[in-house]
């Protein structure tokens, strides 16, 4: 993840390190990256959450990365889905 483009993310304790990569055939593709708990530090790349990896503009792409990260973190507290 080049670190120029890359956004970071706090969610409910955990932190995230995004970004939309630009595509040759022009789409952008979200990546995240959980970098730990806390102070915790573990990078830790996450898979694809979907079919759909691919999106138009970078902003879709971006909101899709934060989407990921906090459905990532609702997974592993319990906390489903309704929250987003």
């Amino acid at each position: 993840m080049n670190e120029e483009q890359r956004h970071e993310f706090f969610y409910r304790g955990w932190r995230f390190a995004y970004c939309a990569r630009r595509m040759a055939t022009g789409v952008y593709r979200p990546e995240v990256v959980c970098l730990g708990e806390g102070t915790a530090t573990q990078e830790t790349m996450l898979p694809n959450d979907t079919d759909e990896i691919a999106y138009a503009t970078e902003a879709e792409a971006l909101r899709h990365a934060q989407q990921q990260a906090m459905r990532w973190v609702h997974d592993r507290t319990g906390d489903g889905q309704g929250q987003l």
